[in-house]
């Protein structure tokens, strides 16, 4: 029996009646018309459920996410004029929420689609997301839309806001909604109402003014409410991600409630070009591409080089101190092996073909896993022997679509410093929780102070995507919850993003401009020992299965090192610089003195570079700065007489002079202590 009226819990704790059917804007006004005036949407939830929100992760909505129907019994973010039926607790939500940033973006959108459709009325409309930075529009138009069509875009959706027109919820039948889309060849609009709703109900639609959209919302109250917006750039995108499907294009924009928000996200956006790893690879000649070679495959050039080994021997050390064996798999292994890993199966989409040689097909390896099995294998191991750490900094390839590649970041060939570890079930959760310590060893090692970390779970109703038995998953996502909650460190579960063979922990760091670098994993593994039947003789003197736990914590070192470039715009801590000292004789005379201090750095183990040109002073010092060299000392008379040299510190500038022994003492404790700070 539906009740005539109901309770609103406020978040200063708080219970208000009102009518049934009372919309979040009546209780707005009931508490100040200024206040209904400021709100932008409504988060409710109803109060049978748990008291506790959730959160989601903030990507580009999926099809699914846009158009599947909400849960009337979750927390969810509701229009203004949405119709409250039952006992709700009521959060009224600012342009400071990032919840409401999200919804005013996707009305951008949608004042995006009309303005396109008042000025090109021939193209049909795909949908039009939300994302992280701002928004997107797919459509379908045989004209392909030019730089200046996105600037006509841009000044029709001034107009479009300035018509104030409200964003007004409507239904219709499923069968009238799909006849009219129909009509029109919208052909992505009855894909979507097909595939999302059913039989017999009704189909949700937004109005604003003339144009009509198929969406779930919600929206804001009106055009008007979206301020501040800038279209942005065009890029193509498949139908439904397929070749063959007809090609669409994406126009992207973003918005924000006031220009004041938006100026500073240009600014972010000019800082992070600045930042561009592609960019200051050419700069400081650390890498390349080479399109005669290929697309994502990496040259490493001498500096680029020094940096990777800096990186790699650190990687090495830590692993051999903290109880890992280092081994090494080949490059190419047998099909035969990747049916036996599962990888045929579950993985091939992602694998180079196989290559047919003398014996048999043989394929390049995309994971370093199975070749770590056959080492295990190859040996009885008993419980003594357990846990067996194996390591390797080995190189994989996997087949990235062309048009994904992106610098150092998203590659074909790479290298992964990947470890697995073979254990009895009883030592699972302190390998997990050593392998979390080894991470945020890692991060802190390299000058990042903060990280998220999420864990990947499956998704039991998508039972062929996933390898093993329930109570193994279970058991596999109890070890990882059970781990990191012994480290004390917060988490959020992101449910159907684990790997085909277990759960996984990741560890996204997070950099100098706040963004989410995903690299480090650790995931439990049960399913590949059981396909190579993989045993160990416990103390009973039976045979037993042991567990496995692989874990990549630069996750690769190309993207690891695509990110410290980002990070540090190229301007890297001491221990980490290719060139760690520039050197400039004021003159010729000075070029002795400037000889004996390179030779005295470089037995200390320092990069250094000595400009010994007939340049003026300035030039030399100019061309070393260039190329973000930590410190240029410089070297006259004064300097020579009393052993000293005139530092120059990046960033800083000129320090004066000290005695070359007190510079060498500070330099070697900066190394030493792995430093972030000159």
């Amino acid at each position: 029996m539906s009740k005539s009226t109901i309770d609103v819990h406020l978040p200063d704790g708080s219970v208000k009646q009102f009518p049934a059917g009372s919309t979040p804007f009546d209780v707005a006004m009931s508490i100040s018309p200024r206040l209904a005036q400021a709100v932008v949407v409504a988060r409710v939830r109803p109060m049978q459920t748990a008291t506790t929100a959730t959160t989601t992760t903030e990507t580009a909505a999926s099809e699914d996410a846009m158009y599947a129907a909400a849960d009337e019994h979750a927390e969810r973010v509701v229009d203004l004029t949405a119709p409250l039926t039952e006992d709700v607790a009521l959060e009224l939500l600012k342009e400071n929420d990032p919840a409401a940033l999200k919804v005013v973006r996707h009305s951008a959108a949608h004042v995006m689609a009309t303005a396109v459709l008042e000025l090109f009325p021939e193209t049909r409309l795909g949908h039009g997301p939300a994302t992280d930075a701002g928004f997107f529009y797919d459509f379908y138009r045989p004209t392909p839309f030019t730089p200046e069509d996105l600037a006509k875009i841009e000044a029709k959706m001034a107009e479009v806001v300035a018509r104030d027109e409200k964003f007004v919820r409507e239904y219709e039948p499923r069968e009238q909604g799909l006849a009219h889309f129909k009509a029109d060849n919208d052909f992505m609009k009855v894909h979507f109402i097909e595939r999302f709703t059913r039989d017999g109900e009704k189909i949700s639609l937004y109005r604003n003014g003339a144009f009509v959209d198929f969406c779930r919302g919600p929206h804001v109250p009106s055009t008007g409410r979206v301020k501040a917006f800038k279209v942005m750039s065009l890029a193509g995108a498949y139908w439904l991600g397929d070749e063959k499907n007809p090609q669409l294009q994406r126009i992207y924009g973003t918005a924000f409630f006031n220009q004041k928000d938006m100026d500073a996200y240009f600014a972010h956006l000019e800082e992070i070009k600045a930042r561009d790893h592609r960019v200051l690879g050419r700069q400081l000649d650390l890498f390349s591409i080479q399109e005669v070679a290929g697309s994502g495959l990496i040259f490493w050039h001498p500096k680029g080089a020094i940096i990777r080994k800096t990186m790699e021997d650190w990687m090495r050390d830590e692993c051999l101190r903290r109880g890992y064996s280092l081994v090494y798999t080949p490059h190419v292994m047998r099909t035969e092996l990747w049916k036996i890993s599962g990888h045929e199966g579950f993985y091939s989409q992602n694998m180079y073909a196989p290559m047919e040689l003398d014996d048999a097909d043989y394929r390049l390896k995309p994971m370093n896993c199975p070749g770590h099995i056959l080492i295990y294998k190859n040996t009885p191991k008993s419980y003594r022997d357990l846990p067996a750490r194996y390591a390797e900094l080995g190189n994989v390839y996997r087949y990235e679509r062309s048009g994904t590649m992106h610098g150092l970041l998203r590659v074909r060939g790479f290298t992964q410093d990947d470890a697995h570890i073979f254990c009895t079930p009883q030592q699972i959760e302190d390998e997990v929780v050593g392998c979390i310590e080894f991470a945020q060893s890692v991060l802190n090692t390299f000058g990042f102070a903060d990280f998220k970390v999420e864990l990947s779970t499956w998704d039991p109703k998508d039972r062929k995507s996933y390898a093993g038995s329930d109570e193994n998953w279970d058991l596999a996502i109890n070890s990882l919850k059970t781990a990191l909650d012994r480290k004390s460190i917060p988490y959020k579960t992101i449910p159907g993003e684990a790997a085909f063979y277990g759960p996984k922990i990741d560890v996204k760091l997070v950099d100098v401009l706040g963004r989410l670098w995903q690299l480090s994993t650790v995931q439990f593994d049960f399913n590949l020992p059981a396909r190579f039947e993989l045993e160990y003789v416990g103390e009973d003197g039976e045979r037993h299965q042991p567990v496995m736990v692989h874990r990549a914590l630069f996750g690769s070192v190309e993207r690891f090192f695509g990110v410290l470039i980002e990070h540090y715009a190229g301007a890297f801590p001491l221990w980490l610089a290719p060139v760690q000292i520039g050197l400039v004789p004021i003159s010729e005379r000075h070029l002795g003195y400037a000889e004996k201090v390179k030779q005295e750095l470089e037995a200390a183990g320092f990069r250094v570079e000595l400009d010994g040109r007939n340049e003026k002073m300035n030039a030399k010092i100019r061309d070393l700065t260039l190329q973000k060299i930590p410190y240029v000392l410089v070297m006259g008379d004064k300097e020579a007489e009393a052993s000293a040299v005139s530092v120059r510190t990046r960033g800083k500038g000129d320090q004066g002079s000290m005695p070359f022994a007190e510079f060498l003492a500070k330099a070697r404790g900066l190394v030493e202590g792995k430093s972030t700070e000159l």
